[in-house]
């Protein structure tokens, strides 16, 4: 069996290889390169799972970073079993056939209680006073232990948030440098996140990125020396492409005025009630999954929606077999943005009666993918002294909330979840294992035999 590593760099794409990624470029033009034809949705969660099942979300389940569960009438992203994922991985199989073989998985999502041989993946600790601390999960759980002594407390507040910095995707690779010394694992995956944040805030504006894409290359690099020093198959690869956008849509906001959604007031604010809606959007960047209560009413709303501007597609019925998220867990009607949009979770009509959660970083308390996240209001010349002074509260004891969050979506520039036209936006499969057999477009499903192909061939 032969070493290999899968480094998945986010959002890189063959646009942004170039002048200010010198060390991705020479790796490119060394290797063997194909795109990847996108699958929908264009979002991590499901392009992870399909990548190490080889299968579609149709068959594998997961639809999104996140979905209605039907069961208990609640909106849940970025959950983190493995169990949620139902086909076998690929490390599933080749422990069957070959029982010495290891792996170790650092931060490709679903990774708690999955069968690989080391793991580590964000989770906070949550404090009965409110707290949010930053830690990890691992496993072995001493792995934990063993990681943040040498590298320090996980940074992560520089992972989500308006403070993301290139140090998380550091934190990360320096750890699956230190797991691999130790315990040389047959294969090992690594998470790497760094281009997400300024390609959703600003797009593809290199006088900006331009600084981003030379601190992943430097990553990259030092990635790549070591397990090139050890004879190690490697690919570098990407999830999707991100791409310009320009219009926020709130779906919500129009089945609402439509009287499909359901509120309830509490302390003044307004909460989405998913269970009691007639219908509701789950939206997850560029697509959207529209959860009907009754099917008597999908016919109308496949007209409402159609007539919405920035809406591509409308996918009801057999169009989801089609795209293969045909699944229990999908929505009734599945929305697709066109290029220059995006759809926003918000469903509050009047901002002052918005939740309080809105106006936070709160990745599960939210009904829908919220990248404003990653930002604070840019007219507010005050809010990093308000920082500070919550900061300093919290750290006398007293109870306070970050609520620094703008809530106006036009900030965000960059998006990603549909299918991109352009090959130069297609995410991309990179291998130093050169080959005869380069293919210019590879299926998503592909990946995960490619995979097997680098350890085994």
């Amino acid at each position: 069996m032969r070493k290999t590593v899968v480094i998945n760099v986010v959002g890189l794409t063959k646009r942004l290889i170039g002048e200010h990624t010198p060390f991705i470029k020479s790796f490119l033009e060394k290797g063997r390169t194909s795109y990847i034809e996108p699958i929908l949705p264009a979002v991590t969660c499901a392009v992870q799972s399909t990548y190490v099942t080889g299968k579609w979300p149709a068959e594998h389940g997961i639809v999104g970073n996140g979905w209605y569960f039907k069961d208990e009438c609640e909106v849940k992203f970025w959950r983190q079993s493995n169990k949620l994922v139902q086909q076998p991985k690929l490390w599933d199989d080749l422990k069957e056939r070959y029982p010495n073989f290891t792996c170790a998985n650092h931060f490709w999502w679903y990774n708690m209680y999955s069968n690989v041989d080391y793991s580590i993946t964000p989770r906070p600790n949550y404090l009965a006073d409110g707290r949010k601390i930053p830690d990890v999960y691992s496993y072995p759980a001493k792995l934990r232990d063993e990681m943040q002594d040498a590298l320090g407390t996980f940074p992560l507040f520089e992972f989500w948030g308006p403070k993301t910095t290139i140090n998380s995707s550091k934190w990360i690779a320096d750890a699956a440098l230190l797991t691999d010394k130790k315990h040389n694992p047959d294969l090992t995956l690594i998470y790497l996140p760094h281009l997400d944040y300024n390609l959703q805030r600003y797009g593809l504006d290199f006088s900006i990125i331009s600084k981003d894409l030379s601190e992943i290359d430097e990553v990259v690099k030092d990635l790549v020396n070591h397990y090139e020093a050890l004879d190690a198959r490697i690919i570098l690869l990407s999830e999707y492409g991100i791409t310009n956008v320009n219009r926020p849509i709130h779906l919500n906001r129009i089945l609402r005025r439509e009287g499909y959604i359901a509120i309830r007031e509490e302390r003044g604010l307004e909460l989405l009630d998913a269970g009691e809606s007639d219908a509701f959007a789950v939206a997850d960047h560029q697509i959207a999954h529209i959860y009907c209560k009754n099917s008597s009413t999908i016919g109308k709303l496949v007209k409402l929606l159609q007539s919405v501007e920035g809406v591509e597609k409308v996918l009801f019925g057999e169009d989801l077999k089609k795209y293969h998220i045909n699944h229990e867990r999908c929505g009734d009607i599945v929305v697709v943005a066109d290029k220059d949009s995006w759809f926003t979770y918000y469903f509050w009509l009047d901002d002052a009666k918005a939740p309080d959660y809105a106006r936070m970083v709160d990745i599960h308390k939210k009904p829908g993918y919220d990248p404003v996240e990653m930002l604070t209001d840019p007219k507010d010349k005050l809010v990093m002294a308000k920082v500070v002074g919550k900061l300093l509260k919290k750290k006398l004891g007293f109870r306070t909330v970050m609520n620094i969050i703008p809530i106006d979506a036009t900030l965000i520039k960059g998006s990603h979840g549909r299918l991109t036209e352009d090959k130069e936006d297609y995410p991309i499969f990179i291998s130093n294992r050169v080959s005869s057999e380069n293919e210019n477009v590879i299926n998503a499903i592909q990946v995960r035999d490619l995979i097997e192909d680098h350890l085994l061939n």
